[in-house]
């Protein structure tokens, strides 16, 4: 997917009201976000917060090796959106609004609902590299504030833009979906999400696709 970058030679943050500047604004999302995530985080303790638990799982074993897919979700934010900053403004003004629309969504349900889960290991099956990691993780990666999940919201958002390319080829749109397929099972198998959490991001990404994308997507699936 060849594209001609994006020419910020002349951008100074007094011309950032401007049309083809005007996307960097966006990024402000972000600011905002983890301002809520920090009050949310601690402001709301966790006796305070809803169990979210289902008998599914207790079907799906802690896998270590899960997260590799897990992690790699950060990279698959920054690439795509630094893709989208430098190569193609219109895509990166979907995806982060298409972001920024879940996470005002989700910050207000864990504001409103708190939630934790308690399915994470006591102890380790097995000590190795991505056990020891995936405690550090847990460290400072509360078990607070999951329903519904983020990290499923954040992905689908992105595949659906990625989707709606024209020029992106089916094989690579067929890898992205499985790929991104993964990262949405990976929170179950590391166990930062129950799978309630998965499915309560569902309506949730319905929404920002309709806020975004408008009807005419939703006719064109439903045809």
């Amino acid at each position: 997917m060849s594209k001609t970058p994006v020419d910020y030679r002349g951008f100074r943050l007094s011309r950032i009201n401007e049309p083809r500047f005007s996307h960097a604004k966006l990024l402000l999302g972000w600011v905002g976000y983890f301002v809520l995530y920090f009050l949310t985080e601690n402001l709301i303790p966790p006796q305070a917060c809803h169990p979210v638990h289902c008998a599914l799982d207790d079907m799906i074993p802690f896998n270590e090796w899960f997260l590799l897919v897990y992690t790699s979700w950060y990279l698959l934010i920054v690439g795509s959106l630094a893709y989208g900053f430098f190569f193609d403004t219109d895509l990166f003004r979907k995806i982060q609004t298409y972001i920024i629309l879940t996470q005002v969504i989700a910050m207000a349900v864990y504001i409103l609902w708190p939630s934790r889960q308690d399915l994470r290991p006591e102890v380790f099956a097995r000590d190795n590299v991505l056990t020891r990691l995936m405690g550090f993780i847990y460290a400072f990666d509360t078990n607070t504030g999951v329903c519904p999940s983020l990290h499923v919201g954040y992905s689908l958002g992105i595949l659906s833009a990625f989707l709606k390319e024209k020029d992106l080829s089916r094989v690579w749109k067929g890898l992205l979906t499985v790929y991104v397929l993964a990262i949405c099972a990976s929170v179950c198998f590391v166990k930062q999400h129950s799978a309630v959490d998965v499915l309560a991001a569902l309506p949730m990404c319905a929404l920002a696709e309709y806020l975004v994308y408008g009807r005419g997507w939703w006719h064109k699936w439903a045809n």
